[in-house]
Parts: structure tokens; C-alpha cells; sequence
């Protein structure tokens, strides 16, 4: 049994040891530093929207030791990442881990630098599931929670399998109390995102909704217990633009059902954005149907 031990914890030490020239100090708020995640080998960084509160003035310290400038390329809050270019090269990323080898009860590392040296912390995938959206209508291409503490100044830094390889960035942002991660494949979305346009786009209406609860008539004839019934309507918004106004309810963008807030949001796409969609309302007891051309939300 011993042996076996020592076995094991010898392969977590190498593991980190590994792992630690892919983890990066991001020092980008007043209180103590965060952690990130080595992109690219040209310096780009993945770390937490949260952990960076100024656009200006940041600084990275490098796995070797050396501090570095970096610059914000861009950030989404509703997936909690932001990227930033360190004046760096020759920086080593993660390999990315095969999401099918990972499992509920795997064992996972979490990954942190804070200060000069790289910190750990030994957990398990407690929870997978499929692709969620955030409350603020980021959409997660996979649940993965782990039962890893997030230590202060984890946030941003990587979660990694067994052999080292990334399984995705680490959060204590999106669901308070719950330690989550962000898996690799909506890192690699949104980062190309930012990096090409500095911005997630993301589709606008201009309306403040409530969820009700349809007639029993119309629940039949639209196969749907529920709408968004809009209480004000935002002055030249694109819902003003194409005469949707207090009282009406929304019960349909697109062709697809809307039943709650969330279902709006995951139709908001950045794909929509700038074209006209149908959108079905009921007016007056009566389901009618505008065209309305998807903004973009700032």
C-alpha cells in the first residue's frame, strides 16, 4: 500500500511540475493576483473576466520568474474569460485534455499562481452534463464540476486531468458556492472570438420582459404553457423599431418557442445579429407575427 502512495504521490508532484510552465500570476486588480492559463506560445493568455477589473496596467508573472506587461484583447463577462497578450514568447500552452477519457469521480488538479511558485489543490469530477447558459446568457458548451477548493488568487487558472493536460479554466463566478470550470472547447470559441473582433457579439431587443402564463386557449394552439409578456420596450431599440410595445407578449423568435427569459437569451445569438427574424406575439388575445432586425448588445 505504501508503495502504491508513494506511487501516486509522485505522479500529482511531476503532474504540477509539469503543468506549472503553462500557469501564469495575472495581476490585473488591487487585491491579491489571479491566476492564467498559457494560450498560445506568442503569449496569449486565457484567465477570469473577474480577476481583471482594469483594461490598463496589467502585469504577468511568468512561470521562470520574470514579470511582463500585458494588454486586454478582449473579455466576456458572460462566460467569465478574458484574453490578454503578455509581451512574452516562447511560452509553453496546454495540451487540451480528451473530454471523453474524463469522467465523473476522475481525479482533476487545480492549478493556481498567486504568487511566484505554482499552487495545487487534488479533487474529483463531481458533475458533466451537457451545454448550459450562464445567467447572463454565455452559453457553456459542457457542465463540469469538480470538488477542487478554489484557494484565493485560483480563479482564471487551469483545471487539468492526471497526465497534465487542460480540462478547462477554473471559476468561482458563475454559480456561487458551486466550483465550476469552463472546458476547453468554449475557451477556444471565445477566445478566436476575441481575438478576432475583440468582443463576443451577442443579439439585442431593447425589451424588460416577465415571464406569465398563457390562456388555455392559446396554451392548445401554440403547444406552450408560458410567454414574455413585455413591460417596457427601450425608445429606438430594435423592438421599438418593429412596434412591439407594453402589453404584448413574445411567444416565439425565430420559429423557435420562447418561454422564460433564458429561452430569449439562448435565441440572442451574435449569428442573428443584424438580420430579421420573425418574432410571434399575442396582441389582444390574438397571435400575430413582425419582423424584427436582431441589434447587438453593447
Amino acid at each position: 500500500m505504501s508503495n502504491v502512495l508513494t506511487e501516486l504521490s509522485d505522479t500529482l508532484a511531476n503532474t504540477v511540475a509539469n503543468a506549472g510552465a503553462g500557469v501564469v500570476r495575472v495581476e490585473g486588480r488591487r487585491r491579491i493576483p489571479a491566476t492564467g492559463i498559457v494560450w498560445s506560445t506568442e503569449g496569449l493568455i486565457v484567465t477570469a473576466h473577474h480577476v481583471v477589473s482594469r483594461d490598463e496596467n496589467i502585469q504577468i508573472g511568468l512561470p521562470d520568474g520574470r514579470s511582463t506587461t500585458a494588454t486586454l484583447v478582449g473579455r466576456d463577462p458572460a462566460t467569465d474569460t478574458a484574453v490578454l497578450r503578455a509581451d512574452a514568447a516562447d511560452l509553453t500552452p496546454f495540451t487540451e485534455s480528451n473530454k471523453q477519457e474524463l469522467g465523473v469521480g476522475n481525479l482533476v488538479l487545480a492549478l493556481g499562481r498567486p504568487g511566484k511558485t505554482v499552487q495545487a489543490t487534488l479533487g474529483i469530477v463531481s458533475a458533466l452534463g451537457d451545454s448550459w447558459r450562464t445567467r447572463m446568457g454565455g452559453q457553456v458548451d459542457r457542465y463540469l464540476q469538480t470538488d477542487v477548493v478554489m484557494y484565493p488568487g485560483f480563479s482564471g487558472g487551469p483545471l487539468v486531468d492526471a497526465y497534465g493536460r487542460l480540462a478547462g479554466m477554473n471559476t468561482s463566478a458563475l454559480m456561487g458556492g458551486v466550483s465550476l470550470a469552463i472546458p476547453t472547447a468554449t475557451l477556444a470559441r471565445v477566445t478566436d472570438a476575441l481575438v478576432a473582433h475583440g468582443r463576443m457579439k451577442r443579439g439585442y431587443l431593447g425589451v424588460s420582459t416577465q415571464r406569465v402564463k398563457l390562456p388555455d386557449e392559446l396554451r392548445e394552439q401554440l403547444g406552450q404553457k408560458s410567454g414574455l409578456l413585455i413591460v417596457s420596450a427601450e425608445s429606438g431599440s430594435p423592438a421599438s423599431a418593429a412596434g412591439l410595445t407594453l402589453g404584448d407578449t413574445i411567444v416565439t423568435l425565430d420559429n423557435e418557442k420562447v418561454r422564460d427569459h433564458d429561452d430569449l437569451l439562448a435565441l440572442l445569438t451574435g449569428e442573428r445579429v443584424g438580420t430579421a427574424v420573425p418574432v410571434s406575439i399575442v396582441r389582444g388575445g390574438q397571435v400575430q407575427q413582425v419582423q424584427v432586425t436582431i441589434g447587438e448588445r453593447e
